[in-house]
């Protein structure tokens, strides 16, 4: 019987059923045309009072000293933003007969083309399990680099191997070598979802410049005795151009 001992478990635990599962982070491309504004308020009833009114009237001098007829008024109009976001994905991965993954890379300074020399000449060579390089490429953001060979035969005995000692400049490191995976789309789904902070305001003319039509609208809009509120981030888009917002997860 072996003697009890307490112990401290400080992994991530998780369900069994969530292992094989992929997390999707929406990020959402939204065109916007000219003459239109996005709002995000803080608040979504605020958004759902100004889309239910549907034609708001903006007026565009806001000193007190002007007189009444010399007030310049605009009616734009509020409508809901619907965007499709993904509901189902299947991924069919298939694993490379050339490439293998190559990771835990050192920091070492130099320029990333350098190291790839660095990478292709160890594995051209037989003395190290390696043979005649194709190809090498740095994955985005990953830090990891995929080395594909000319000929089969040559990643799986690497792979299997799981470490490998390279030598680069005057050090040795101890670098970790994977299967490289690739994944086709095999289905994708999408169900509408509606932004319950944001509203999409159109026809807004041409009359003031990009930053005063800007703070106008905000002024506006966040007014309570309008039906308003809070605003929390206005992007607006002149006639004659074009925008892209991009929406992310909601974290409130």
């Amino acid at each position: 019987a072996l003697p009890e001992k307490k112990m401290v478990f400080k992994g991530l635990v998780t369900n069994k059923e969530d292992m094989n599962k992929l997390m999707l982070t929406p990020l959402i491309r939204y065109p916007l045309l000219g003459g239109s504004a996005l709002i995000t308020f803080e608040k979504a009833e605020v958004a759902q009072q100004i889309i239910e009114v549907k034609e708001h009237v903006v007026e565009l001098s806001y000193g007190e000293e002007l007189e009444e007829l010399d007030r310049c008024r605009v009616r734009v109009q509020a409508a809901p933003v619907d965007i499709l976001l993904p509901s189902a994905l299947e991924i069919g991965l298939t694993r490379s007969s050339r490439s293998i993954l190559v990771s835990d890379l050192p920091s070492l300074g130099i320029p990333e083309e350098a190291l790839l020399d660095k990478l292709e000449l160890f594995f051209s060579k037989t003395k190290n399990g390696g043979g005649e390089v194709e190809s090498r490429e740095f994955l985005d953001d990953s830090g990891q680099v995929v080395v594909t060979f000319a000929q089969d035969g040559v990643a799986e005995p690497l792979i299997a191997r799981g470490h490998i000692q390279v030598l680069i400049g005057k050090g040795k490191y101890k670098l970790k070598i994977s299967p490289c995976m690739s994944g086709d789309i095999t289905n994708l789904q999408f169900q509408p979802c509606r932004c319950p902070r944001t509203v999409l305001l159109s026809g807004i003319p041409d009359v003031l410049g990009e930053e005063p039509m800007r703070d106008t609208l905000e002024i506006h809009f966040q007014k309570a005795s309008r039906g308003g509120g809070e605003v929390d981030t206005l992007a607006y888009v002149p006639v004659g151009r074009w925008g892209v917002a991009v929406f992310t997860e909601d974290a409130g």
